[in-house]
């Protein structure tokens, strides 16, 4: 697989079939997908601790590489549609 590294690599597409095609022969580079996360500002946050099952966490972390994320935004992301969720309910 070629690793693309800049975004400029990435053409347009004229239909599905040609970006399948192009994604099957081409990947993100580690380093282009770290730098597209979000980073939210240290005082916006605090840092908890969460025991989780060995066999849960390898499972989230499957399904966030799936989706190109870290496991611990993708897990925050998955909170924070809960909560929200869970507000509507009692509102």
């Amino acid at each position: 697989m070629k690793a693309i590294n800049s975004w400029d690599e990435i053409p347009d597409f004229d239909d599905e079939e040609s970006e399948a095609k192009f994604w099957s022969e081409h990947e993100l580079a580690p380093r282009l997908m770290q730098a597209s996360l979000h980073a939210p500002d240290s005082r916006e946050s605090t840092t908890i601790t969460l025991r989780f099952d060995p066999r849960m966490l390898s499972r989230i972390k499957r399904i966030a590489r799936s989706r190109f994320l870290n496991y611990q935004s993708m897990i925050k992301q998955w909170l924070a549609e809960r909560l929200e969720d869970e507000m509507r309910k009692i509102d």
